[in-house]
């Protein structure tokens, strides 16, 4: 975590933009998966110096603003980051960030998610008793007419005498 802190102290020092938070979101993504930049840019086949000035936050060094989106689409979808929530920090402009800001928002997305995923067990237990109810009524019923009809005939063996 000290790490973080003055990687992200040194960057305070100049104006904060979105691309310096993404840049900063992104090298440190790559760092925690112990990746050197060499190996990230000849994977997306894109120049070590463009994601370099990516991670930097150096707008000069960059093509146009399109360009760059596409880049650091393509460069959080290799990370396996939420490229959502890092194309909406372009939109946003801020003058201070903090880490612990982008992980407190990436954790309640994932809360989100999680919580939307899990079924309310009340509501299933509701539904299993319903369930179970209406086929007591359905075999109920079902047994009560095959047993009429089978009441209404008569037995083979009184047929048999009959017809005799």
């Amino acid at each position: 975590m000290e790490e973080i802190k003055s990687f992200t102290e040194d960057n305070n020092k100049r104006e904060d933009s979105s691309l310096v938070r993404i840049g900063n979101f992104i090298k440190e993504a790559r760092l925690s998966r112990n990746q050197s930049i060499e190996e990230l840019a000849s994977d997306l086949k894109i120049g070590i110096h463009q994601l370099q000035a990516i991670e930097e936050g150096n707008e000069e060094k960059l093509p146009e603003k399109v360009f760059v989106k596409a880049m650091v689409r393509r460069i959080s979808q290799k990370l396996k980051l939420d490229t959502e929530f890092i194309m909406n920090e372009f939109k946003t402009e801020r003058k201070e960030v903090k880490i612990e800001e982008i992980v407190e928002e990436v954790s309640k997305t994932n809360y989100k998610s999680r919580q939307s995923k899990n079924l309310n067990p009340v509501g299933f237990g509701i539904f299993i008793l319903i369930s179970g109810f209406l086929g007591l009524i359905a075999s109920s019923l079902i047994f009560n007419l095959f047993s009429d009809s089978s009441q209404n005939q008569t037995p083979k063996q009184e047929l048999i005498e009959k017809t005799k």
